[in-house]
């Protein structure tokens, strides 16, 4: 009875006319009718699209429109009033509208995956932000569940609701639950549907709280001095909400922590490597085990041994079996041009210099001269010159559509091949896992390696080019 009187004289009961009102206003928001349905349709698709291309804004317009929020209040309300008809009501609304928030969002990403729009290889960080609830989330959704309840009794504080709807967040974690289904992530749609309840439960528990504070419970259980069954039981079903939350919350820090780790110890190694960055890695859990895709920059073909080496020492630090793929980004690298310092011009003194002296012209008599009798010569027989051609080969025809031309004996490919293509066969010659590989030259002038058994060297007759001599 104590802690009853030391709320009413913090918050004063409201009249009968305005709880009247209140609960008028609320039974009409919370009633599963046409305009209930459109909006959580609207608000549904709306924040699909904006989940699945990780755009805030979008996702933010969703929260102002879904109609959710009411009928968790509903719940509020019905519950400290002893209203089970109400009651009934509100959690049909809930119910409905969650399963078609749900159903749509499946939908629409089902049908994008047929029909691709948007690529959904890996999902947006606006999706996986809402798969790993915590019990911060609790106090967030308490702290707007107060909020939203209180500004229902006060009409002047309405204002503040939109506010409220972003804060809670309640359609984009039902629509993240419909996008984990339709892509078969049952862990990111188990996790979003834990963070819906966990808002809603909480909000409830919250709208119990501000209507008992306001007037609105049963008036028996006040005089005995008890507190309503409503308000006990909606605390003890958010206080067991901790237990699941707070599992999220050390898992998600344990494997942050892991994943910091792992960056450190990578990036250590791949430093330890001459004229080689690190561009990128993506790594996922397979039980215990670990799949890691790097992908490295160099100015030099990476040597299948040092990649080797790679793995062994990131085995050894991490104590886990660790799957390493490799991507090799081939990157020139120039030193710094420093451009030419200009040298000065001289400029030319002019001299006076004295000019030569008047000579006499000399006479000659003129004498008669012998005429030299040309005498022919026979040229010698034109000789043809053989131009060399360089060797050829033709892909021979195989099974597979097309073959691979790759940067490094069996390294990343750089293009494609198909059967009749010639290629300029070049010096290189390579064995690798007992298989032979050749250098070769396409006509696009890329530069790699082929298999050298899909390889039929073509002979070229000569071309004999007469020389003329002089």
């Amino acid at each position: 009875m104590k802690f009853i009187n030391w709320i009413r004289q913090w918050v004063k009961p409201m009249t009968l006319a305005e709880k009247q009102a209140v609960i008028a206003e609320l039974t009409e928001a919370a009633s599963p009718g046409f305009d209930f349905f459109l909006l959580v349709i609207l608000s549904g698709t709306i924040a699909t699209m904006g989940l699945i291309t990780n755009s805030a804004a979008v996702i933010i317009g969703a929260m102002l429109l879904a109609p959710l929020m009411s009928p968790i209040i509903g719940i509020g309300m019905a519950s400290i009033t002893g209203d089970s008809n109400k009651l009934k009501k509100s959690v049909s609304a809930l119910l409905r509208g969650a399963a078609l928030a749900i159903a749509l969002s499946f939908l629409v990403t089902l049908v994008n995956s047929y029909m691709p729009i948007i690529s959904l290889q890996e999902l947006p960080q606006e999706v996986l932000s809402r798969t790993r609830p915590t019990p911060l989330d609790l106090g967030i959704a308490l702290a707007g569940g107060i909020a939203a309840a209180y500004a229902l009794t006060q009409p002047n504080l309405s204002a503040a609701l939109p506010g409220v709807a972003i804060a809670t967040a309640l359609m984009p974690p039902l629509c993240t639950v419909g996008i984990g289904m339709a892509v078969g992530r049952w862990d990111v749609a188990g996790g979003a549907a834990l963070l819906f309840l966990t808002n809603a439960v909480t909000i409830a528990f919250a709208a119990v709280l501000v209507f008992f504070a306001r007037g609105f419970s049963n008036y028996s259980a006040l005089q005995n001095g008890r507190l309503p069954r409503s308000l006990l039981y909606s605390a003890v079903f958010t206080l067991l909400l901790l237990v699941p939350l707070t599992y999220y919350s050390l898992t998600f820090f344990r494997d942050a922590s892991e994943n910091r780790k792992i960056q450190e110890v990578v990036t250590r190694h791949v430093e330890g490597l001459e004229t080689v960055d690190l561009v990128d890695m993506e790594v996922t859990r397979n039980g215990d085990a670990l799949n890691m895709e790097l992908t490295l920059q160099s100015n030099a073909p990476i040597r299948y041994q040092d990649v080797v080496l790679l793995q062994e020492a990131i085995v050894g630090e991490l104590n886990r079996s660790v799957s390493l793929k490799v991507n090799q980004i081939l990157a020139e690298r120039l030193d710094p041009l420093v451009p030419p310092t200009p040298t000065p011009t001289l400029t030319p003194t002019r001299t006076s210099t004295p000019g030569p002296s008047p000579s006499p012209t000399p006479t000659f008599t003129s004498t008669a001269t012998a005429t030299a009798t040309a005498t022919l010569t026979p040229l010698p027989t034109s000789t043809p010159t053989v131009t060399p051609t360089p060797a050829l080969a033709r892909i021979i025809a195989t099974r597979l559509p097309a073959m691979s031309i790759h940067q490094t004996p069996g390294g990343p490919v750089i293009g494609t091949l198909v059967p009749g293509q010639m290629l300029t066969i070049l010096y290189g010659s390579e064995v690798v896992n007992g298989m032979q590989w050749q250098e070769v030259l396409d006509g696009e002038g890329r530069h790699g390696w082929v298999l050298a058994v899909y390889l039929h060297q073509v002979t070229l007759t000569p071309t004999k080019t007469a020389t003329q001599l002089p």
